[in-house]
């Protein structure tokens, strides 16, 4: 049963009004910025420094994945997660992630573009400019 942890990006957003703007990824960091509604100019990145698996989609597929069980955890409008027994984790090399241990599942979630993200770093969260 997938169970969802809130994390705290540090800045409060409708995060339904947000979107994936860029993402960098490299063999081991990634970054991706994500709209900030009303806050003109400026973004929200996440970034992590480490190996990293990815998947980027739309919201719709997201929330119509097959999931054994209900989704517990979950809070309205927010944001960033940690999730633990998800499908998209269960099913990755398992050579993967004991390489990597302990690997976590992270999830960020938009109105439009969604990140799923397993790594052994934690994220970290920076508002940035994105005005020039």
């Amino acid at each position: 049963m997938p169970k969802y942890f809130p994390l705290d990006p540090g800045v409060r957003f409708d995060c339904d009004k947000s979107d994936l703007l860029a993402i960098k990824w490299k063999a081991e960091s990634l970054s991706a910025d994500f709209l900030l509604p009303d806050a003109e100019g400026q973004a929200l990145r996440v970034g992590f420094n480490g190996a990293t698996i990815v998947r980027l989609l739309d919201e719709m597929p997201l929330s119509t994945e097959q999931q054994p069980t209900k989704n517990e955890g979950l809070v309205p409008r927010h944001f960033a997660y940690r999730v633990e027994g998800s499908t998209f984790a269960d099913t990755q090399s398992e050579a993967w992630k004991e390489i990597h241990h302990p690997v976590r599942q992270y999830e960020f979630i938009t109105g439009w573009g969604c990140m799923d993200v397993l790594s052994g770093a934690e994220p970290t969260f920076e508002v940035i400019d994105i005005s020039e």
